[in-house]
């Protein structure tokens, strides 16, 4: 019964998931048609290490309007600042005491945010080198929808057409793109992280696949911090950043937040780079462990769950493989086959051999025993901390 069921698993996720194992979409380097101004927010805390290469690329950006980019030195205890330099667009804003209730970096979003004038806001991490084209692309994808591209006098995708009382209204035309993000290309060069950082990703496409968050008629929603592009007047709308302030995952939740107000786009990045290193499996562990328990709402049932579930997507099929002999056999290995394969597409734009497909079943278990490790700080009342920086006791859930 267990095999059958581990094989039916890995049948629907291969043909009626979504697709998520694709490795893509990845969007081509275009020039927008037109060049609204844009204000590039990164939040900063203790980036010194980083900051001066990251700033560098924002500054060279290839783009024909206006742009800047805004530092939010978010209470550093190092030279971030100092070592962000200094440019005619470059605004370095010393950031606030976090008010009690907000995540550091969603307190620094909402600084720089505040600071800023320009119709198009881009969120980016401080640990992201991003190619010359990067702005412009990300720019030509979110004015890209039939909408923009329409004449001005029809109504946007959130307007909706006159109707009488007491009818429904419909909205007229495609949904908007409100909100442009891309999973950048992780730093893979340790040996903790070619074994774990392309499972991450690959997990991250397994639980919201792209396909799925980009379109519009389904309920899923996700982004990807490390750049997140969006429309000043639509983050107006959803009450800014303060609607999300305590989410831990806040780039999930702020795309959980607009997709009913228009249409998302995810996909990867071939133009930007994350520099951040990962170079102990325990780097990895503290990754995890920090977000996973916030993923499943606090809940011990939901953990039950995951953990189960995990349990027959990834050790279920190779149990049977080494139990069994018989019909199981084949059903252990066929689930087995399949999921190595699905792992293929993201070991490839690692560029990383395909043999690693093989140890799947070990990194998942990995990545079960961090969720749990997660839970357990949770309810030992260790809390979640990042940067040097604790939020909650761990015996509370943060606001959504």
């Amino acid at each position: 019964m267990i095999a059958l069921l581990c094989l039916g698993i890995w049948l629907y996720l291969l043909v009626a998931h979504g697709r998520y194992w694709q490795s893509g979409p990845e969007l081509d380097p275009s020039l927008p048609p037109v060049h609204p101004d844009v204000d590039i927010v990164v939040p900063a805390r203790d980036e010194a290490q980083t900051i001066a290469p990251v700033i560098a690329s924002l500054l060279a950006q290839d783009y024909r309007g206006t742009f800047r980019v805004l530092l939010v030195d978010d209470d550093s205890t190092d030279d971030t600042a100092a070592a962000a330099g200094t440019a005619p667009n470059l605004t370095i804003i010393t950031g606030q005491p976090k008010p009690d209730g907000w995540s550091g970096k969603l307190w620094a979003l909402a600084q720089g945010v505040a600071a800023s004038r320009a119709p198009i806001l881009l969120f980016t991490d401080a640990d992201i080198i991003h190619d010359p084209r990067h702005l412009s692309t990300l720019v030509a994808r979110l004015l890209q929808s039939h909408a923009d591209q329409a004449d001005a006098t029809l109504p946007h995708a959130d307007q909706t057409a006159p109707s009488q009382p007491g009818t429904i209204q419909h909205r007229v035309g495609p949904p908007r793109t409100e909100l442009v993000s891309e999973m950048v290309r992780l730093n893979c060069s340790s040996l903790a992280e070619r074994a774990l950082v392309p499972a991450f990703v690959y997990f991250f496409q397994m639980l919201y696949p792209f396909s799925k968050v980009n379109d519009p008629s389904s309920p899923v929603a996700a982004a990807a911090g490390g750049t997140i592009l969006i429309r000043r007047e639509t983050l107006q709308r959803v009450g800014g950043i303060e609607s999300i302030r305590g989410a831990l995952i806040d780039d999930v939740t702020l795309a959980r937040v607009i997709k009913p107000h228009g249409a998302l786009y995810l996909g990867h990045s071939g133009l930007a780079t994350s520099i951040r290193p990962y170079p102990r499996f325990a780097d990895i562990w503290r990754m995890i462990a920090r977000t996973a328990f916030t993923q499943l709402r606090y809940s011990a049932v939901l953990l039950a769950l995951a953990v189960t579930g995990l349990a027959l997507v990834w050790l279920g099929p190779l149990a049977q493989v080494l139990l069994h002999r018989d019909w199981r056999f084949a059903c252990g290995l066929i689930a087995f086959a399949l999921g190595a394969m699905t792992y293929v597409p993201t070991l490839a734009r690692f560029r990383l051999s395909y043999v690693w497909s093989l140890l799947l079943p070990a990194v998942a278990a990995f990545y079960m025993a961090a969720t749990v490790g997660s839970a357990l700080g949770h309810w030992f009342g260790r809390g979640a901390r990042w940067k040097s920086r604790a939020y909650g006791d761990g015996r509370k859930a943060p606001p959504p």
